[in-house]
C-alpha cells in the first residue's frame, strides 16, 4: 500500500468516526443504533477474515471498530 493509500485510509477513518460520534452527539442515532451498525461492520470483517486465510488488515479493522464503539458510548454518555 502506498503512502498516499495508507493517508486516505486514515482520512476516511477520521472522518466515519466524526459523523458517528457526532450523529450520537445529536441525537440523530441512538448509542444502540451506532452500536449495531459498527458491530455489523465488525462482523464482516470477522466473516471475510475466516473466508481468506489468517489477514493482519482484516483483524486490525475489526479492533478500529471496536474502539469506535467503545467512543460512541462515550459520546451517548455525554448525552
Amino acid at each position: 500500500m502506498t503512502a498516499e493509500e495508507e493517508a486516505a485510509g486514515m482520512a476516511a477513518l477520521s472522518i466515519c468516526e466524526s459523523l458517528v460520534i457526532a450523529m450520537v452527539e445529536k441525537g440523530l442515532l441512538t448509542v444502540e443504533e451506532a452500536r449495531g451498525v459498527l458491530e455489523d461492520a465488525a462482523a464482516a470483517h470477522l466473516r471475510q477474515g475466516m473466508l481468506e486465510p489468517p489477514n493482519l488488515q482484516q483483524d486490525m479493522a475489526v479492533r478500529f471498530i471496536e474502539r469506535l464503539v467503545l467512543q460512541v458510548d462515550v459520546a451517548g454518555q455525554k448525552r
